[in-house]
């Protein structure tokens, strides 16, 4: 299915979320990595969250009030905001909750965010960017949560049926 054109490598984006209930967005830009012409694909391996408080040495907790969570997602499409786990754009998500005692408690909440490190197991993306979409439901006055997401992924390149398939499957995805 895909022949491996490099080893695995990092993407990270970090999103910054300042405001309660509002989804926050950021991008991150596969223009590099992706190419119709060459039916060349980014391979996911797997996708790590990463969740701080206001500077890269505060307490998240100081961040975060107790009793309130912060979700994220990564898709593949611009949906303006989070999606159902069933929306075919969706290629990881998190979230984390504090507890009103203080306790932080991360999950991730629907595939398994770890693809796998076989030549065929992972998520191949053919659009030009990844959407990582936040939202918390309680951000502290004067505070910010910054969640920093690593991609681990490898560009491969696909026979024209495989690559033809997973466009139809991106772009049908987006109606």
């Amino acid at each position: 299915m895909a022949t491996k054109k490099t080893s695995m490598f990092t993407l990270t984006e970090r999103l910054t979320i300042s405001a309660t209930n509002t989804d926050t967005i950021e991008t991150f830009d596969l223009g590099s990595y992706v190419d119709v012409g060459d039916r060349q694909a980014l391979q996911i391996h797997s996708v790590d969250y990463i969740f701080q408080g206001s500077t890269a040495n505060d307490q998240f907790s100081d961040s975060l009030l107790a009793g309130q969570s912060v979700l994220i997602q990564l898709t593949d499409l611009n949906r303006g905001g989070l999606v159902f786990a069933t929306d075919r754009a969706l290629v990881s998500s998190a979230a984390l909750f504090q507890s009103g005692a203080g306790d932080l408690n991360m999950e991730t909440d629907l595939y398994p965010d770890n693809y796998g490190k076989g030549s065929d197991d992972g998520r191949f993306v053919v659009n030009d960017q990844l959407y990582l979409t936040g939202r918390s439901t309680g951000v502290a006055g004067g505070e910010t949560i910054n969640v920093t997401v690593r991609v681990n992924a490898s560009i491969v390149s696909l026979s024209a049926k495989d690559f033809m398939a997973i466009a139809i499957q991106s772009t049908a995805a987006d109606n």
